[in-house]
This record gives C-alpha cells, structure tokens and sequence, in this order.
C-alpha cells in the first residue's frame, strides 16, 4: 500500500527524487500557508516592492484580506509577499519538476518569483499552475499582485464573479477581493499531470462507458503509460486497473480516452439510492517509473432533461431543492465540515437538487455533495447585466469551469447566466427601473442572446452528457419564444404582481410551470439569531441599517404584511415567516398538483443565509432553522396531501371549493395510505369530515381523493385539518379560509 506523505508547511522536507518516486510523485512539497504579509497599493510596482517589512501588514492565506484589521473597507488592489526556504539537495534531483499552483485568487492576478514574472491570471474560480525548476533558491520571494476592485457599473461589470460583487443577497460593501484557496508547491516527474477529469457517457448495471479528459505538460516528447485504478469508496469491490500507452509531445498538451467500467455500482440521489463512488487514481509512468498521480471522485450515473422532466440512470423523478449561495459570504472559511452540515439539513427536508446560485462555490462544497446525494443545477458566475468586452473572458472561464467541476456526478445541469437583464438593485420597484427590466426580458439582450447562446454552445462541446441551459429566468411566451427555468415572485415583487396574478398565468401560460428555479418572501430569522445583529427594540435608525447592509427590502415587505406595525421583534419575526410559509407553500402545492404535467423541477428561493441578514432563506447563517425550513420540509414530504383553492378573502354566503389531494414521489408503493380531513367554523364546530382509504402507487401523479364545499355563514377563520397516515413520512396540516 503506497504511503501518505506529509504536509509540510514552514520548511521543505529533504526528500530524494527516489523518495518521491516511492510516493507516487503526486506529492505536496509545501503547503504555503505561513509566513504573508500585504500591502494595499493604488497602482502595482511589477514585482517591485520593498524588501523591508514597513508597510505590510500580516496577511491570512488562505483568506479574504476584508477580514484582516485595517482593510475591513479596501477593494481594489493589494500585493502579497511570502518568504520561503528552499532545501538546496532538491535542486539537483535529475527529472524532479517543482510547480507552483495558487488554487483560487479574487479576481485578477500576477504572480513573481524571485523577481521572475510567472504571468498573469484572471477567475476566481480557476487555479493558476507554473513550472518553478529553475527559479527556486534557498531563500525565496514570492509576490502576489491582486486586484479586485468593486464593480462601480452594476449595468456594465466586468468580472466574472457572479454573486460576489452584485447581489441582494450579500453586503453590498463587502469585497471578496483575496487568495481564497491554498498556495501550494507540488514536484512531478518528466510529465506533469495538471488535472483530470471522467465522464460517464453511458452506463446500467453491467457496464460504465468511462471518458477521461487528462491536462498534461511534458518535459520532452515520448511514451507515457497511463494507469486508471477505479477503487470502491463506498462499497466492498475488488479495484479495476485499466493501462494505456500513449505517445506524447512535448509541453502542455490535453489527452482523452475510454475505459470499460464492469458491473458498475451506481450514483444515485439519496431518494432514489445509494451515492455510491470510486476513488479513481490516475497514474503517468514514464519507462515504468512513476512521474506524477492524481486521485479523483468518481461517481457511475447518467442525467438528462426530458421536457424539464430529469432522469436519473433511466428513472424520472421530481426534482425538489433551494437555490443554494456561497456557504459563506467570506468563502474562504468554508469547511466540509459546514458543508456536511448544510447537506443534511438538505436531505432531512426532503431536497435532492440544490441550485449553485450564480456562482462556483468551494472545492469541498462539491465533495460534500458526491457523498450526500444531491444534483446540482451549476450556474456559471454571471448575474444580471454585464459589459460587452466580458465576452472573450467568459468564453475562456465557461470552458475551465465544465472541466474543472465536470468530474463530479452530483453536477446535473449546467447553466450560462442568471437572469440576464437589466436590475441594478432588486429593492427599486419605481416604474422606470420595472420598464428597463421588461424591455431586456422582453425584449432583445445581448447578454442573453448573443453571450450566452456562444457560452451555451461551448458547454454543449465541452460536456456532452449533461443538459445546459442558456439562462435561468427566460419567460416562456406562446408562438414567440420558449422559456427554460422559471423565476415566480407574485406576492412579493410588484413587477411579478399579485397571486391572483400568479393564478391566470398558471393557466394561461403553463409552459412557464416545467421547472420554477425562485419564488419566495424575506422573513426575519428566528429571535434570538437576530438579537445577534440587531436590536430587541428596532428604531428607524436600526431599521435603515438593516435595509443597507442585512438585506431587508422593508417598503417591499410592508405591500404584503404589516410587520413595521407590530409591537416587538418577536412578532416581527412570527409575522414575518407566517408570510414564507404561506407564499412557500402556495406555490409548491400548485407545483406538486401539475408534477409532470409539465412540472420536473421546485426549487424555491434561497436555503441558508451567506452572513447575518433578513432574507429569502428557510436557515439563517448559523445554521439555525426558520419555522419556514419545517413548513418546507412538510410540503417537500415524499407523501403528501394538500388542498388547491385560491387564495383570497372570502364573502358570506360565497362557495369555496376544497379540493382534497394525495401524492407520492417515493418510487415504492403505499396501497394502505389513508387521508383524514376535518373542516370547522370559526368558532370550532365542526362542518365536514372525510376518512378514505387511499392505493398511492409508486411515483404517481396526484389522486384528487375528495372534494369538499364551503359555503359560509359567518365571518372569520375556517380551519380544514389534513392528516395523511399509513405512508413513510406521515403529514398532518392545516388550511385556513378567510371569510368577512
């Protein structure tokens, strides 16, 4: 069994070229994670900056340098410095090649080297990796140079940062500017293996038609023998080693091939099965000595978009999920850790698709999701209006991002840009910012139809066995265009308007109803998460503060609910996600009622909170659950009854219709289901009670059961109690009908 090498931060390990042969080669010299200072700059100095320590300050790696005193406020441009030993019996190692590889900068950067440019470098998201053989001493420099200014034109940005830098979901004077992911040196033998990634292009349960995509560099050209180890991560197997040999030129060079995986275990979402996954170590011998290795996560399955339906290895199922944002809107302090956190409280709610919100997120986010069993529907870091120069860039940066993130099975569905037109700040709803957004909704947008369209087509070559869409939010309008994913906020945003609006388009246009990606109201997190940024008694001050910096949108609120009127942050808060339930509910239970016809896809807006903040989510930043996560996890149960009645204020004496549903998405049948369902007046009497035996079969369509007719005498609240029983998650829930 090969050995695990150490890590070895602050000083170099004086291993031989043998020794590091005997580890495979795939070897972390040095963790460079000690030891930075910085410098905040109005203009960079080409690598030329004082060698003494008066104007640097300690520095984080990796980190984001708003996090640091004294450049809480900075955006823009900084210089990072970090001085390091070099052992001296590494140099002369013959056919040893050292690498320098900086995993992740925000947003544009150089890097120097003792004084040597290794050259420039843009995207958060992409690492920047260079051959140092040469360059390294015993006493070593490195510099940092990094911008990362704000975006100034909300209309008009420039970086690909999705999220970061526009978003009302984030604070708006936060920067991400930093080196977020870990600066590393690696060694390699004569061919350098820079990344890799599989695909499985078909696969059931006899075989898995595996493509490997391998990024490559070359000392010279020659052969080169490739060995595949597919090894069992999550079940008992014997390993499948696969070899080829291959003929190299010399330099960087990409190389592709196919392997036969036999009886293969599949990955499935955690509903459907088991996640199970290979550890697969890919290995470059070079005349049978090792030069270089990688391991990677793979996962067997097949995913694809019929008419919005997704399919899993063949089977159809109802997508359920949340938009998901950066863990944490300083994403460098993610962990797998908090990651595994945020998966579970996905699967306990019955998700299993969360949607990478307008942005890539950290490397362990993904791995956490391989092991959890949930799809991810992958934004690429686009959102809202951008300036026609981006384009060369985002067509460099779509294509990094399929390889870079293309290896992992829980990616199902790749998508170009967030709603692609003209918002500069959500909270706005005056006429002229509502007729701007109409008019690139509408209307032509070169960000939509020109951008995007030549994105969609470089991810459609790049990754062929997953469904891209061209931009999340496009309307489906009968006889002029067809839509994709749908965004709903009737009964939030005044431009959607009202739900009584929200019902004549469901009927008139249900295209619009294959698959909703937002919907959603704010709500306050519970008490005592928000007595941790904000006061018990709220003044207009506070409540200013809130709207500028946690994200409120008060006026926006206050068109639905009366929450500035009421008497204590308490009832701040149960007001507030009184209203989430009630808007949550309303639309996956007319989501549910059409599942398949055409609905494939509920994904509401937005699962957890990416700092203290009053927003869409159903967890807050500390992972604490709004009353609105349960009520959630109720409407998202695998069993489910539920009424369909519009939802109004009624008249004596006027007929409300109350129709009684059932529903399973459980791919196993419940033949002993049984609904209960109760309806009292406002003072308690009761009016009507149905107990029917209900046959759920597998993955069925929703079962109209019973129909009941209100027809009321009295003004106030009339309860309808549902009970489903006799199934895996039993749901008991209760409607209300307002009468006046």
């Amino acid at each position: 069994m090969r050995r695990t090498p150490p890590v070895v931060t602050g000083a170099l390990a004086p291993l031989s070229f043998r020794a590091l042969q005997s580890y495979g080669l795939r070897m972390l010299l040095y963790s460079l994670s000690d030891h930075w200072q910085i410098r905040p700059l109005e203009q960079f100095r080409q690598g030329l900056y004082p060698r003494d320590d008066e104007g640097w300050l300690a520095a984080t790696v990796p980190g984001h340098w708003q996090q640091l005193p004294g450049l809480e406020r900075h955006a823009g441009k900084v210089v990072y410095r970090c001085r390091f030993a070099w052992d001296e019996r590494q140099q002369a190692a013959e056919g040893f090649r050292r690498w320098l590889r900086l995993n992740g900068v925000f947003y544009r950067s150089r890097v120097y080297l003792n004084g040597v440019s290794l050259g420039a470098h843009e995207g958060y998201f992409t690492p920047h990796e260079r051959e140092v053989s040469d360059l390294l001493q015993p006493e070593n420099t490195l510099l940092v140079e990094v911008d990362c200014p704000d975006e100034r034109d909300r209309l008009g940005k420039t970086m690909i940062t999705g999220v970061f830098s526009h978003w009302d979901c984030m604070d708006p004077h936060a920067n991400p500017g930093g080196i977020w992911l870990p600066v590393e040196l690696h060694a390699s033998g004569p061919v350098r293996l820079q990344h890799a990634r599989l695909l499985t292009l078909a696969c059931d349960e006899r075989f898995a038609q595996v493509r490997f995509d391998l990024d490559l560099d070359a000392a010279t050209e020659g052969a080169v023998t490739l060995r595949l180890r597919f090894t069992p991560r999550t079940f008992d197997g014997e390993p499948q080693v696969f070899e080829q040999r291959r003929s190299l030129r010399h330099g960087p060079q990409e190389l592709g091939g196919l392997v036969k995986l036999r009886d293969p275990h599949l990955w499935w979402t955690h509903d459907l099965g088991r996640p199970d996954l290979y550890d697969v170590t890919i290995e470059l011998l070079v005349d049978g000595t090792p030069s270089d290795q990688r391991t990677v996560t793979y996962g067997a399955r097949s995913f694809t978009l019929r008419d919005w339906i997704p399919q899993l290895n063949g089977v159809s199922f109802l997508a359920k999920g949340n938009n998901y944002p950066p863990g944490d809107m300083r994403i460098a302090t993610m962990t797998r850790a908090r990651y595994d956190t945020d998966m579970a409280l996905a699967r306990d709610c019955h998700m299993n698709m969360l949607r990478v919100h307008a942005h890539v997120d950290h490397p362990e986010f993904y791995e956490a999701a391989n092991a959890a069993g949930l799809l991810l529907w992958q934004d690429f870091p686009l959102q809202w209006i951008y300036d026609r120069s981006v384009l060369p860039e985002a067509r460099r940066q779509v294509r990094q991002m399929v390889r870079l993130l293309g290896g992992h099975p829980c990616i199902g569905i790749w998508c170009m840009h967030n709603e692609p037109v003209v918002i500069e700040d959500t909270a706005d709803e005056s006429l002229w910012s509502r007729l701007r957004t109409y008019r690139t909704a509408f209307g032509f947008s070169w960000n939509r139809d020109v951008m995007d369209t030549q994105l969609k087509q470089i991810v459609e070559q790049e990754d062929p066995t997953r469904p891209a869409v061209r931009s999340s939010g496009e309307v489906d309008i009968p006889y002029v265009r067809r839509g994709t994913d749908a965004h709903a906020y009737f009964g939030w945003y005044r431009n959607y308007g009202t739900l009584d609006d929200a019902e004549l388009m469901q009927r008139r246009f249900p295209a619009n109803l294959a698959f909703v990606t937002e919907f959603g109201a704010q709500s306050f997190p519970n008490l005592e998460s928000c007595l941790r940024f904000m006061p018990a008694q709220l003044t207009p001050d506070d409540m200013r503060r809130l709207e500028e910096r946690h994200g409120l949108q008060g006026e926006i609120m206050a068109n639905w609910i009366p929450w500035r009127e009421a008497g204590s942050l308490a009832e701040m808060v149960a007001i507030s996600q009184d209203y989430q339930i009630f808007i949550n509910r309303y639309y996956i239970d007319r989501l549910r009622a059409r599942k398949y016809r055409p609905t494939g896809g509920i994904v509401p807006f937005l699962f957890v909170d990416p700092y203290p903040a009053v927003l869409w989510s159903v967890v807050d930043y500390w992972r604490v659950p709004k009353r609105s996560y349960y009520a959630m996890r109720l409407a998202f149960s695998p069993q489910y009854t539920f009424c369909l009645y519009p939802p109004r204020t009624y008249r004596r004496g006027e007929a409300v219709e109350l129709p009684l549903y059932a529903v399973n998405d459980a791919h196993r049948a419940f033949p002993g289901a049984t609904l209960e369902a109760t309806l009292r007046d406002p003072a308690g009497q009761l009016l009507a009670s149905v107990h029917r035996r209900v046959e759920l079969p597998a993955d069925c369509l929703p079962i109209l059961v019973d129909r009941l007719r209100l027809t009321p005498t009295r003004a106030g609240r009339y309860a309808l109690s549902l009970a489903l029983t006799g199934v895996e998650h039993e749901v008991r829930q209760v409607y209300e009908v307002e009468v006046r």
